[in-house]
């Protein structure tokens, strides 16, 4: 097949999940087109069956907001009449849905039909898509779709408690490539990030708000009180500043190592004993189930889709959100306790295989295969 991906090119989940996808697709020998404003930042290799077409958004001054959906959607009828594209993949409802939609009808006026699969990630609806301005062309965009997924269960039931929903949402969750999973690195190296007898505490995101950045000091802070221990906090965002400012404030400044932005994620979780996620909602969770990839037990918040991927006492244990007391508790219970420790680790990464990326891939071409046939029925 032919396909066309179109997401946001950047470190956020849906742009990670979404190359991923078309670099798996196209080893199973389907041709993929990455269409969007950048490259996406996972998508280090172009090949024959790779490619990429950047969408330019024309600077003009009759313009405060310049018109990335019309753009975009006249890129997508450009490359599809060029490239023969057979199904578009849009990773996000607005805008990307929305402009697919136009060049969809653009396309069917010169007789060629083009079936959209649109993929539901959170934001998208939980903030951007519920919001009033927003909310009737979320709708119209979702429903529109020829085929509509989640990447949660809990996402699918806030979709349908939030929107006016005709159309069917498959759950299809994220997943994990363990090729990236599979680091040679060595006992020394971890000497590099904390001594033998610390324990090694790691958050990965975007430090937005949404994260409870603070939280997770303050879990933290609870932690080395008991125990010897280091934090490292993986990323960059509106939060961090705070963060630094309050680790000073708490006297935790040097246990306390912030990376900001690092293409080293798996070497830091390769030596976490711990991974913190307590944020205030979660559409699936992608970083736990990295986490959890390498062996690392999570403690997290019980929020959103979180639970369908850090299971209740089998791969972490779970508070509800703001819970620090609880969260600290859960987390020298098992920290403190190296049997315990050991079985947690080794639960994380089962569970995680429950999401390896060559059960989920086939789940999309199912997906895809089911729209090409309704088109060419019509």
């Amino acid at each position: 097949m032919k396909i066309g991906i179109v997401c946001y090119p950047t470190f956020g989940g849906s742009g990670v999940v979404a190359t991923e996808l078309g670099l798996e697709l196209s080893k199973r020998g389907h041709e993929v087109h990455f269409i969007t404003y950048n490259q996406p930042v996972r998508l280090e290799l172009l090949s024959n069956n790779v490619h990429y077409h950047e969408v330019n958004v024309p600077e003009y001054p009759l313009f405060h907001y310049q018109p990335y959906e019309l753009a975009l959607s006249s890129k997508l009828v450009d490359m599809v009449k060029l490239h023969k594209i057979e199904v578009l993949h849009v990773h996000y409802a607005i805008p990307h849905a929305y402009a697919a939609y136009m060049a969809k009808k653009m396309l069917h006026e010169e007789g060629i039909d083009l079936p959209i699969v649109t993929t539901l990630h959170g934001t998208d609806i939980t903030l951007v898509g519920s919001h009033p301005f927003y909310k009737s062309a979320v709708t119209f965009s979702i429903n529109k779709s020829d085929a509509v997924t989640s990447v949660s269960q809990s996402l699918k039931e806030d979709t349908l408690r939030l929107f006016d929903i005709t159309n069917t949402i498959q759950v299809v969750p994220n997943f994990i490539d363990f090729e990236h999973h599979k680091g040679p690195f060595t006992d020394c190296q971890r000497d590099m990030m904390a001594d033998k007898s610390e324990k090694i505490i790691t958050h990965i995101s975007n430090f937005r708000p949404v994260k409870r950045i603070e939280d997770i000091i303050n879990i933290f802070y609870n932690i080395q009180k008991e125990i010897p221990a280091k934090l490292m906090m993986v990323g960059d965002g509106p939060e961090k500043e705070p963060a630094e400012q309050l680790c000073k404030e708490l006297g935790i400044k040097d246990k306390v190592v912030f990376f900001g932005k690092s293409h080293e994620i798996d070497q830091i979780l390769c030596f976490s004993d711990l991974f913190l996620l307590p944020s205030e909602t979660e559409s699936f969770g992608l970083a736990a189930l990295e986490a959890m990839a390498c062996g690392v037990p999570v403690i997290s918040s019980n929020t959103g889709g979180i639970p369908e991927v850090n299971k209740q006492g089998v791969s972490g244990l779970l508070s509800n959100v703001g819970d620090v007391e609880d969260m600290s508790k859960n987390a020298l219970h098992i920290l403190t306790n190296k049997d315990l420790l050991k079985t947690f680790k080794a639960n994380a990464k089962a569970e995680s295989l429950k999401f390896d990326i060559h059960k989920i891939v086939p789940l999309y071409e199912d997906i895809y295969k089911s729209v090409l046939t309704k088109v060419s029925a019509l």
